[in-house]
């Protein structure tokens, strides 16, 4: 990955590129970056400690999912790790036995600041993951938009299980699966498969070992088809709506629809409807 790709793209791509350059400085790598078809792959490249998200870790995710985050070409993300293996075994827990609560306290605020990069972003997120996801890592997919697991992956909350309760990961989980399963993972510590997450909400599909990159590709071409823009505006409702009344919820969702309407965006897709052919999306936010 080049370096200096970072370096034009504003504040956001420039910590990212600090962070790929310290771990190029070190020989360290955290992660792996691709882009095609306005599809950008954030795979977790640290297998010595079975991705853990540590310090590091973290801000290299923060960096990449905010960089060039406006940029009408990007359309999706997908965070994945090498198939088979651990996507993310959650927080390093050598950076936990340090006696600095200022240390502490940034592993965990950087860690809900990638959460908040997530659900902020003007894209949909999407977890490919083949493989175990623990504690922070089952955090890290509870938070994306969309969640596509094989059949061999695990999921689990086990941090009690080493006198660190998954307070933080059960933040998501709990708005993701039902109480009663959420709590089983978080008392007991024992993973559930990739058909149970599945069957709970915590993964929005399961698939066969070998056909993961067939499902994401098949999301993420979904995605291209949109406008951009409306399912930005989308994402940012269904994110705010969440914790309204339904009463308020729906006021704000009859407000944000018709102002979806005014988009050029909207309309071009209502005529291309009608005409029967392919909409020529603008991606952009302007009224008609």
């Amino acid at each position: 990955m080049i370096v200096s790709k970072f370096a034009k793209n504003g504040p956001a791509a420039f910590q990212a590129g600090k962070c790929i350059a310290r771990a190029l400085s070190t020989q360290k790598k955290y992660v792996e970056i691709t882009e095609r078809n306005g599809v950008r792959t954030i795979r977790l490249s640290d297998p010595s400690t079975r991705n853990s998200l540590s310090l590091e870790m973290l801000k290299c995710l923060v960096g990449e999912i905010k960089r060039d985050e406006s940029n009408k070409n990007l359309r999706s993300i997908v965070l994945t790790s090498e198939p088979g293996k651990v996507f993310s075994a959650g927080h390093n827990l050598k950076e936990l036995t340090a006696t600095s609560d200022k240390s502490h306290k940034d592993v965990f605020e950087t860690c809900s600041d990638l959460m908040r990069a997530i659900s902020q972003s003007p894209v949909p997120v999407i977890a490919a993951v083949d493989g175990l996801a623990a504690a922070a890592g089952c955090q890290l997919v509870a938070a994306c938009d969309i969640a596509v697991c094989t059949e061999r992956s695990s999921f689990s909350t086990p941090g009690a299980n080493v006198g660190i309760f998954c307070s933080t990961p059960g933040i998501p989980l709990v708005r993701n699966v039902p109480r009663k399963n959420a709590m089983y993972m978080l008392f007991t510590g024992f993973p559930i498969s990739g058909e149970e997450a599945y069957e709970c909400g915590l993964v929005s599909k399961v698939v066969a070992d070998d056909k993961l990159d067939e499902e994401i590709r098949r999301i993420t071409d979904a995605i291209n088809m949109k406008s951009r823009s409306v399912v930005h505006i989308g994402k940012t409702f269904l994110y705010k709506q969440m914790d309204l009344d339904i009463e308020t919820a729906y006021l704000l969702g009859t407000e944000r629809m018709v102002n979806n309407l005014k988009m050029k965006d909207a309309q071009e897709g209502i005529r291309s409807f009608v005409e029967k052919r392919k909409p020529n999306w603008s991606h952009d936010y302007e009224d008609n």
